[in-house]
């Protein structure tokens, strides 16, 4: 499926206004520590103080607001390491409807939890997200569930993209000269990088992913979807391979200015200063976005940073600040 920006954009700001009927506008705010490191104007786009604690609650609502109430009924079912799980469960908790979680069994045990106190089924298999993705598929199709992606479907990348309809009010016409957004299958820079282009054509946005794994970077490269065997990163959230065919794929193709790989130490770094300076609890793919900004040279420029996520446990919090 050949899915424009025109055509996101389009999706995200008609979703947007029933999206903030369940789920609240996260804030922009300025971090001041790191605008004086960066000698910029550094704002950061709370989603870790979205509900469910990540961005990933817009797309799940989006796609389950699209289906019926048949579709709910009958069941749905998911792949996640974590966060978009969680947006799938609160949806249905809050529009009806009972779903089954895919996680591959280095899952986040915090995020896990989570899930299941919403009462939905999580079932652990394998290592790989990806290879998660393909069996959730299959077995929906199989049991006539509905499949909800984390990224590859118009209505995921739409829902994604209201944080960036969100940012554009706040922003209410001053000038924005980059953003860093974090990339796993990327739904979120596809969704916020079409609707920001729309209205800031000259805008730079950068996609950060870990050194350790950077699929869908190496995809870019490439010129086409390929696998690769990732290593552990703080950035679960973005871990693992990107599903052949993904819509996203393209979209981060026209989208996507420049590519910046985060070493694990830079993340580590990022998220101690956001703890130090701010107070605020970011996950570790969040505090990636962070890193990317932390490399890039935006002196003078007045730069956006996508926090996607809060939902880092207590056992992973303490192995990073170590």
């Amino acid at each position: 499926m050949n899915l424009t920006p025109d055509a996101v954009a389009d999706r995200s700001e008609a979703v947007a206004k029933q999206l903030r009927e369940h789920l609240p506008i996260t804030p922009l705010e300025t971090f001041d520590a790191l605008s004086d490191e960066l000698q910029a104007e550094v704002l950061v786009k709370c989603e870790h103080r979205q509900r469910t604690g990540s961005f990933k609650a817009r797309g799940a609502m989006a796609k389950v607001l699209s289906l019926t109430d048949e579709q709910r009924n009958a069941g749905v079912v998911t792949a996640s390491t974590g966060n978009h799980g969680l947006g799938v469960s609160n949806a249905l908790a809050t529009l009806g409807g009972h779903g089954i979680v895919y996680v591959p069994e280095n899952a986040s045990p915090s995020k896990v939890a989570a899930i299941k106190r919403f009462g939905i089924e999580v079932r652990s298999v394998g290592t790989d997200s990806g290879a998660n993705e393909t069996r959730a598929r299959a077995e929906a199709e199989v049991e006539g569930w509905t499949y909800i992606s984390p990224y590859n479907d118009p209505e995921i990348v739409a829902g994604q993209g209201t944080a960036a309809v969100e940012m554009l009010e706040q922003l209410d016409g001053q000038r924005l000269d980059a953003v860093f957004i974090a990339v796993g299958g990327g739904g979120l820079v596809s969704g916020m990088a079409a609707v920001l282009k729309r209205h800031l054509p000259d805008l730079k946005v950068y996609g950060a992913q870990p050194a350790a794994d950077a699929a869908m970077a190496e995809s870019m490269k490439a010129g086409r979807i390929i696998e690769l065997d990732g290593k552990p990163t703080l950035s679960d959230g973005t871990a693992g391979n990107v599903e052949p065919g993904a819509i996203t794929f393209d979209l981060c193709r026209s989208l996507v200015d420049e590519w910046v790989l985060v070493e694990e130490a830079e993340i580590r770094d990022a998220l101690r200063l956001v703890i130090d300076t701010e107070h605020q609890l970011i996950e570790g793919s969040a505090a990636m976005a962070f890193a990317a900004a932390r490399r890039t040279d935006v002196e003078g420029q007045r730069v956006a940073v996508v926090s996607c996520g809060g939902n880092i446990s207590a056992k992973t919090l303490v192995a990073a600040l170590a």
